[in-house]
C-alpha cells in the first residue's frame, strides 16, 4: 500500500493533469460509465462543521474508492484548514488497498480541474480579466485552473476578512508566478466583478457573495463554494440573466446546491431551465459557449468521479516517479 503525503501529491500530478483527467470523469459520468452514489453528510453541530463521504467507482478507469472530507469554517479562526480530507483507492479486482493519501490539496486540485473544465468549454476565448471570491486553498487551485486555459492578466480578490485578500494575493504571487497576473486586493464585491470575463466563487458563504446587477454581459462564472441546500453563493440575479447554467450532476445539484435549490423553490428556476451537465459538453453533444454575451454560469458541487480519476492518475504517477512511501497495515 502507497502512502501519499501532501507534499507527495503536490509532486505526482500537475493542474494541466488534472484538467484532463477530471474532463473524462464528467464524460463517463454524463455517460453512465461511473458509479458515483449521492455523498453522506454528517452534520457536527456542536463544532459547526460537516463530514461528507463520497465513494465511487470507474470500470473503464479501473479505479474505485472513497475519500472523506471535512469542512469546518470555524477553523479558520484557529488557524487551521477549513478542509481537511484522506482519499483511499483500492484494487477494483481484488478489493486491496493501493493508497492512502492527505486528500485535502487533492480536493482543491479537483475541484479547480473541474472548473477549468468549466472555464475551457464557457469562458471567452479572450477573458483577460478574473474576480475571485474567497482566499483559501479552493480559491488558489481554481485561479490556476483558469490560468491553464486562459490568458489571464488582471486579478481582483475580495473576501469579507481584508487581510486573507492580502495574504491570498502574496501566495499566489508566489506560487503561480509562472503566470504573469496582476493581483489586486478589490475594495468591494462591485469593484471585483465589475470589468470581470471570469468570476470564481469559492467561500463558505451562505449568502450571495456580489450582486448579479453589476455583472457585465460575456461573463463566465464558477460558483463552487456552496454545498448544501440553504448556501447560496450566487444570487438570483445571475440565475435569472445567465444564458446557460450548466451542472456536474442533475442528482447531486438538486439535492445539495443551494445556489439552484433556492431560487427552485421560490419558483424563480426550474430544473428546465438547467442546461446540461457539463460531461454533455464535454464530449461534444451539446455547445459550450455560442456567442459573446451570453453569461454562462457553471455550478459545481463536485462528483466523486473527479476524485477517481484523478487520484487513479497521480497514483500511477507517483509509483513512476518514485512518489510515497510503501507499507503494510
Amino acid at each position: 500500500m502507497l502512502l501519499l503525503s501532501q507534499n507527495d501529491v503536490r509532486q505526482a500530478i500537475s493542474m494541466r493533469e488534472a484538467i484532463d483527467a477530471v474532463e473524462t470523469a464528467y464524460i463517463q459520468a454524463y455517460q453512465g460509465k461511473a458509479n458515483t452514489p449521492l455523498r453522506t453528510q454528517i452534520d457536527c453541530s456542536k463544532a459547526k462543521g460537516t463530514m461528507l463521504f463520497m465513494p465511487a467507482s470507474m470500470e473503464e478507469l479501473e479505479g474505485i474508492g472513497i475519500k472523506v472530507v471535512s469542512v469546518f469554517p470555524g477553523n479558520s479562526s484557529l488557524g487551521k484548514p477549513t478542509i481537511s480530507a484522506v482519499m483511499l483507492l483500492s484494487d477494483p479486482q481484488t478489493g486491496e488497498p493501493l493508497a492512502f493519501m492527505d486528500a485535502g490539496f487533492l480536493t482543491a486540485l479537483r475541484t479547480g480541474a473541474g472548473s477549468g473544465v468549466a472555464t475551457r468549454h464557457l469562458a471567452r476565448n479572450d477573458a483577460r480579466k478574473t474576480a475571485v471570491f474567497g482566499a483559501g486553498t479552493q480559491a488558489v487551485r481554481q485561479l490556476e485552473a483558469v490560468l491553464e486555459e486562459r490568458d489571464i492578466q488582471d486579478v481582483f480578490v475580495f473576501d469579507v476578512d481584508a487581510q486573507r485578500a492580502q495574504a491570498y494575493v502574496q501566495e499566489c504571487g508566489k506560487e503561480l508566478s509562472r503566470f504573469k497576473i496582476n493581483l489586486t486586493v478589490a475594495d468591494s464585491p462591485q469593484e471585483a466583478v465589475a470589468d470581470a470575463d471570469i468570476i470564481i466563487a469559492a467561500t463558505t458563504s451562505s449568502t450571495p457573495v456580489f450582486s448579479g446587477k453589476d455583472i457585465k454581459p460575456g461573463v463566465h462564472i464558477n460558483g463552487i463554494g456552496s454545498f448544501k441546500p440553504d448556501m447560496q453563493e450566487i444570487d438570483e440575479t445571475v440565475i435569472s440573466r445567465a444564458g446557460k447554467i450548466v451542472i456536474d450532476s442533475f442528482q447531486a445539484s438538486f439535492a445539495e446546491a443551494g445556489d439552484l435549490i433556492i431560487p427552485l423553490q421560490k419558483g424563480l428556476l426550474s430544473q428546465g431551465n438547467i442546461y446540461g451537465e457539463i460531461g454533455k459538453i464535454a464530449c461534444h453533444e451539446l455547445p459550450g459557449r455560442e456567442n459573446q454575451e451570453e453569461i454562462t454560469f457553471f455550478k459545481s458541487v463536485g462528483i466523486a468521479a473527479q476524485d477517481i480519476a484523478v487520484t487513479k492518475l497521480l497514483y500511477q504517477n507517483a509509483l513512476a516517479k518514485g512518489i510515497g512511501n510503501s507499507f503494510e497495515l
